[in-house]
């Protein structure tokens, strides 16, 4: 299908801004929100690479002292079973969380994994990670730079020549990882802002390249490297450097060099499939009228190469623990994924760069996490860890308004750092 059937230009614009806030859920920015973990975090900046993980036989302290990061609280168990077992804020059908770091490792479920049921979720439950799909596809593309099949400072256009227009094919590959492409607003994508216009949608079938026709009608929004904006569009032009630089479709080759080495046989990118396999979480969705509508099914081809993943919690902090311990990437490119652009560069509100490549950076309470977060309709996503991996969370919750306050997130990140909330 064309682009152009799809074009509804007003709807478009709430579209786009209620995607972008999606990816921008975890600033690390100071003051007092009910609605984003900002409420926990203090200003901070991280421009340059912080140490490596260290040995198993180094202690908790010493490790965080090595990190330039505050030591983790003791773990409190009863306080993260009730900071997920608040089911009302945000309304939520279920939720489960895993931690683990230093010795500590929990894991504890709320509510149900879907309401016909009622049976609680488990850890080797799927669900839609939406946007960690970033990191995985960062990972690859880091890869690819150490074995010198992809160069970070080359422009898009090198890779995918006459895809985009001459000033967004300049775009180099590092500014597309960092999100400072400039790229412009989407024109024409389908309408997600009521409960209704996602349902009614959310089969509709798109192509990568159709997606990016979308982003190829108007100017730069700013210089591309000078400005930061979380856009999903980086990473399908991204899956498509994948596929060009090793022939094979993107979704294969973070098989083969991502998740069959690790053993994560319960992630999958599913392409044009609607339907989750196996045991998992289900996505409900609140109608204006108040009722719940199962919208599990879904197709993700609006973000094949972004937002596509399919994992679960074990999975997902079996991967989180890979990366960085270092696994995965040699040291020079554990740099490059926990580097930040420079201090000149600015998120467009203001605030500072959040983004590297592939991950973001979220001071909360004297410690620093990064990671990834990921949302759907009905499923949210939180894959965090501090850099020496003291203490590492994985959060998954199916909250049902379309728009959920990110209290939970908050509760999770104020036991887990010893802040409050």
């Amino acid at each position: 299908m064309t682009p152009h059937l799809h074009r509804r230009p007003a709807a478009a614009h709430r579209a786009l801004s209620r995607r972008v806030l999606i990816g921008g859920s975890l600033a690390g920015v100071a003051g007092v929100s009910a609605g984003s973990w900002t409420a926990l975090a203090a200003p901070s900046r991280t421009s340059g690479p912080a140490p490596e993980a260290a040995s198993a036989g180094v202690s908790r302290s010493a490790r965080a002292k090595a990190a330039g990061a505050a030591a983790p609280p003791p773990l409190d168990t009863r306080a993260l079973q009730a900071a997920i077992s608040d089911l009302s804020h945000p309304p939520s059908v279920g939720a489960q969380l895993r931690v683990g770091g230093s010795g500590d490792d929990w894991y504890g479920t709320a509510g149900m994994a879907d309401l016909r049921s009622r049976r609680a979720p488990r850890p080797d439950d799927a669900f839609r990670a939406g946007s960690v799909t970033k990191a995985f596809v960062a990972t690859v593309v880091l890869q690819l730079w150490t074995e010198r099949r992809v160069d970070l400072g080359a422009p898009i256009g090198r890779y995918l020549p006459g895809l985009l227009p001459d000033e967004s094919a300049r775009i180099t590959v590092t500014q597309l990882l960092q999100h400072t492409s400039g790229l412009p607003d989407h024109q024409g994508i389908p309408d997600d802002s009521t409960p209704e216009a996602v349902v009614r949608n959310r089969f509709e079938q798109w192509t990568p390249r159709a997606w990016v026709d979308t982003v190829t009608h108007s100017p730069l929004k700013f210089i591309p490297g000078t400005k930061q904006e979380y856009r999903g569009i980086n990473y399908v032009l991204l899956a498509l450097l994948i596929e060009q630089v090793t022939g094979r479709p993107y979704a294969e080759a973070i098989q083969a060099r991502v998740l069959r080495p690790l053993g994560l046989h319960r992630t999958v990118l599913p392409g044009d499939d609607i339907r989750l396999h196996g045991r998992h979480v289900h996505n409900y969705l609140r109608m204006s009228d108040g009722s719940l509508t199962d919208i599990t099914d879904f197709n993700m081809s609006t973000s094949w190469g972004e937002g596509e993943i399919v994992s679960t919690v074990d999975d997902l902090d079996r991967f989180l623990q890979a990366l960085f311990s270092g696994r995965l990437l040699p040291p020079r490119a554990m740099d490059k994924l926990f580097t930040l652009p420079p201090d000149s560069v600015r998120m467009l509100d203001g605030t500072p760069a959040r983004y590297s490549m592939g991950l973001q950076q979220a001071p909360v309470g004297g410690m620093t996490f990064w990671g990834k977060t990921g949302e759907v309709p009905g499923c949210r996503t939180r894959v965090m860890a501090t850099r020496d991996l003291s203490r590492r969370f994985v959060l998954n919750y199916t909250p049902t308004p379309l728009e959920p306050e990110e209290e939970m997130t908050i509760r999770v990140a104020a036991v887990l750092t010893g802040a409050s909330a």
